[in-house]
């Protein structure tokens, strides 16, 4: 067939309908302040936007980069906590064409630079807390990033070389959209993954992707315009900016950003916001039920639960539908990579598959597979692999790793996964976190739910060391529930009763606290390195 039977139309003609069927990420906005302009769309400190004054906010920012020189397909790398700049520097690169690079700011300096110099950043936003280490990863990059964009949220004075963003969004700049064409496969993300390797990679999301996401999160994870969420966990993180806060702005939903989870912070704002709905990664819930305030705040008005992030502890998922009886929970699994949903545990799957991943989600399609790539038959561990319109255009200037992650023409999101015969998966670990001693794996999910059971314990942390006998030895740090007395040997004894002898820990140690990355995920490679000589000092 030629190739020109359904391209009939001059180049012109052709463009002016690209124009008009354009449906990006920098749209959402604009489209849901034509249908609900003066609708609630932020709450962020003092600071209460309608979604017509949002895009208006986000206009005049898109503009302002512009004139500076922030062009189409140009990076902006953005460090910062959750904030009202944050929201509106995220949508303002969107309707430029300009790529947002969300920066952990957990990271030092040099890491940092890493990710400003492999990305080609030429501007620079940076909260003022984090301006120094900014300043510095600049310097050690070597990068010029001609525009530097400063959000004050202590208030210190703008340094010499920066520019105050709320100038940039309350200024006289023109309120109306900029005229820019917006592909569906133009990048509009590169998000640096926080994995284990020695340099993260840049994801790259398009529209396509995060789009088809937003369709999959609203449909599978019961989210309305009516729906009033909290955002604090950390908006760098593809989690809550895209599973939850982009969807609200997409439906025309309530927002209330908040810095951080500090949890005495969300009880009071679920209480006076009259917050409909909440995602927390399962040790920020747990965080919620041990603390003080928990049964004398109201919670009445939340109904919608989200958690993801990590593995949700049975015993925890039972307390939590216990005290919070009227929330319908869901469980998010997924990646950077997938934008990041793949599959999803609905509400009344909770119990009945409790540990379990859920089906997959809308739009993606999910198998187990062995090392050639072919489907493993239910109940057999094998590597989980995702065909979806979420998946990433690949990995930023990097072939190789890209290659490896399309083989066969599936993402392989090196997740060990086992899934039942009507399609629920239960992810049994990560590849790496497989804890391989004297010949048998072990699962350290599996140690750590037996371990859960143990009253008194608040947290687990389960992970593989060095062994000169076993090659790895099972490990376990055990936070205590406050006011609980905890000994190696009831640890020890309790998991006799319930692990087999090759699963059981070889060493137990006690934290008051385990290290977590801001998304909430326990940082075990830090548990690994603090811990490594404990076979030695045996």
């Amino acid at each position: 067939m030629p190739d020109d039977v359904f391209s009939p139309f001059t180049p012109e003609t052709d463009a002016a309908i690209a124009r008009a069927r354009q449906h990006s990420l920098g749209d959402l906005l604009h489209r849901t302040a034509r249908r609900y302009p003066d609708k609630l769309a932020i709450v962020a400190g003092d600071r209460r936007v309608t979604f017509a004054e949002f895009d208006a906010a986000v206009n005049r920012c898109a503009h302002s980069l512009s004139g500076q020189g922030v062009a189409q397909g140009e990076r902006l790398a953005l460090l910062s906590h959750n904030s009202w700049q944050f929201a509106v520097l995220m949508f303002a690169t969107a309707r430029l064409g300009v790529v947002l690079v969300p920066v952990n700011f957990m990271l030092g300096a040099e890491e940092i630079a890493f990710i400003l110099e492999h990305s080609g950043s030429t501007a620079m936003v940076t909260e003022d807390a984090l301006a120094g280490t900014a300043q510095k990863a600049l310097e050690i990059a070597g990068v010029e990033a001609p525009v530097r964009g400063w959000i004050s949220l202590a208030g210190t004075p703008v340094a010499d070389g920066w520019t105050d963003v709320d100038t940039w969004i309350d200024g006289d700049g023109d309120p109306g959209a900029p005229d820019v064409v917006v592909g569906d496969d133009d990048p509009l993300r590169l998000m640096y993954t926080s994995g284990t390797e020695s340099r993260p990679k840049g994801v790259m999301l398009p529209s396509r992707s995060l789009i088809a996401q937003y369709v999959s999160c609203i449909v599978d994870g019961g989210m309305e315009r009516d729906d009033v969420e909290i955002h604090s966990l950390p908006m760098y993180h593809c989690a809550q900016m895209d599973c939850f806060f982009s969807v609200d702005v997409y439906l025309g939903a309530t927002s209330i950003i908040l810095p951080g989870p500090d949890p005495a912070t969300l009880l009071a704002t679920i209480e006076r916001e009259k917050a409909t709905k909440l995602f927390c990664p399962p040790t920020v819930w747990i965080s919620l039920l041990r603390h003080p305030d928990f049964d004398s705040t109201d919670l009445s008005s939340l109904r919608k639960g989200y958690y993801g992030a990590a593995a949700m502890p049975v015993e925890i998922l039972q307390e939590l539908s216990r005290r919070l009886p009227d929330v319908a929970f869901w469980n998010f699994y997924g990646q950077t990579e997938l934008s990041p949903l793949a599959t999803i545990l609905r509400p009344h799957e909770q119990l009945d598959y409790a540990g379990s991943a859920g089906r997959a989600s809308l739009n993606c399609e999910t198998r187990v597979v062995d090392d050639e790539g072919v489907p493993v038959p239910a109940g057999e561990v094998g590597e989980i692999v995702h065909r979806s319109p979420h998946a990433t255009m690949g990995y930023f200037g990097d072939e190789e790793k890209t290659a490896a992650a399309f083989a066969g023409g599936w993402f392989h999101s090196g997740d060990l996964g086992v899934m039942t015969e009507e399609g629920y998966l239960s992810v049994v670990d990560r590849k790496k976190d497989m804890i391989k001693t004297g010949g048998e794996n072990v699962a350290s999910r599996e140690v750590e739910e037996s371990l859960y059971l143990l009253e008194g314990v608040a947290e687990v942390a389960v992970f593989g060391i060095s062994h000169p006998h076993w090659i790895e030895a099972v490990t376990a740090v055990v936070v205590p529930r406050e006011g609980a007395t905890l000994t190696v040997d009831a640890v020890n004894a309790h998991a006799k009763e319930r692990l087999a002898g090759y699963k059981r820990p070889k060493y137990v140690v006690f934290a008051d606290s385990l290290p977590k990355n801001p998304s909430g995920k326990i940082l075990k490679r830090e548990l690994r390195t603090e811990h490594a000589d404990l076979a030695t000092r045996e």
